[in-house]
């Protein structure tokens, strides 16, 4: 016979256990996950980072059984608009929008909130105090990477900066890189470029060619975008440059570790999340909202440093090696209730 005293202690430690939870303790409308629906509407898809996003996102719906339609809109910010307003007719409960431009997002979240849909968005300000805002802290991404760059290399040096405006997250970027300069008058800027044209490496690769050319006494190179870097790092190893320039970057993947690894690269820090742990976040606080608690106005997920000394110190090769040697960057205690299933490990 179960007392309720032992049932209450089962379901508290149900309630802790990645991935189980009892069907009597999950709030409506996860009594009935599969008639819940959620949407993605993505404006980036381009590169391992997404990759590893997306990979989250449907972990995290998995886990709480909900259905998940896709959209992706490639960098067409119109056709993502459009998309917000295809998830508001298939009568979907919940929207993710996932980067995008204010100026076309910002009318699109109005009119799903007004249909009465539940949204969150990540690294795009929609400008809209119902809807939370999920980021990496992006601040503290370009903060770490930057006071890496400067341990290494003092606060005299000459640098290139790869930014495109108007991107949530490269603009909160941005902030921390014009700080850090009027800070460091020794830090001189002598370039800014960047591209978000597709392949985006490649694209940045063709400016930096021209950028190096043009400007041979580079040494520090700030490239708060892990495509961005790989673009960087391209043009610096056919110039021949990699033993003059330094590369510091945000964001990591599989392919960012073994560039990083590689004998003689340039690439000497990143800092990150880890999407796939961004994308389980942005799922949640949607949960959240769904089942009407407040995750909050701000849903940050702290990043962490991650140098090339590290990675060879520690013989790490892949994400799932960083995650495990590195427990911190696995999991995000964030916008958990103890209702919420988690992705099993």
């Amino acid at each position: 016979m179960i007392t309720r005293r032992l049932f209450t202690a089962l379901a508290a430690t149900a309630a802790m256990v990645p991935g189980l939870a009892f069907a009597a303790e999950m709030p409506k409308p996860f009594d009935k996950p599969a008639e819940v629906k959620i949407a993605l509407v993505r404006y980036l898809s381009t590169g391992d980072f997404f990759q590893a996003y997306l990979s989250g996102v449907e972990k995290q719906a998995a886990a709480l059984g909900v259905d998940l339609r896709v959209f992706d809109s490639r960098q067409d910010a119109a056709l993502q608009a459009d998309m917000v307003d295809q998830a508001i007719a298939l009568g979907v409960d919940g929207i993710i929008i996932q980067h995008g431009l204010t100026e076309s997002m910002q009318a699109a979240a109005q009119r799903a909130v007004d249909a009465g849909i539940k949204v969150v968005a990540f690294d795009v300000n929609v400008e809209n105090p119902k809807i939370p805002q999920i980021e990496q802290s992006d601040r503290d991404l370009a903060r770490l990477a930057l006071e890496q760059a400067i341990a290494d290399n003092g606060t005299t040096w000459t640098a290139g900066y790869v930014y495109v405006p108007g991107i949530a997250p490269l603009d909160r970027r941005d902030e921390t890189w014009k700080a850090v300069k009027a800070a460091n008058p020794g830090i001189k800027q002598v370039a800014e470029f960047g591209t978000l044209d597709n392949p985006i490496a490649n694209s940045v690769a063709n400016q930096a060619r021209s950028v190096l050319s043009a400007n041979p006494n580079i040494t520090v190179v700030f490239a708060p975008y892990d495509e961005f870097a790989k673009g960087v790092k391209i043009a610096v190893d056919e110039a021949g440059m990699s033993g003059q320039v330094s590369i510091y970057s945000a964001d990591v993947s599989t392919s960012d570790i073994a560039a990083m690894r590689e004998a003689g690269s340039a690439w000497k820090a990143t800092a990150a999340t880890n999407p796939a742990v961004v994308g389980e976040v942005s799922v949640r606080a949607l949960a959240q909202l769904l089942a009407g608690e407040d995750p909050g106005r701000s849903v940050i997920v702290p990043p962490t440093l991650i140098t090339q000394k590290m990675l060879n110190e520690l013989d790490i090769k892949n994400m799932e090696e960083l995650g495990q040697k590195m427990p911190a960057f696995a999991h995000a205690d964030v916008a958990v209730p103890a209702w919420m299933p988690l992705p099993k490990r």
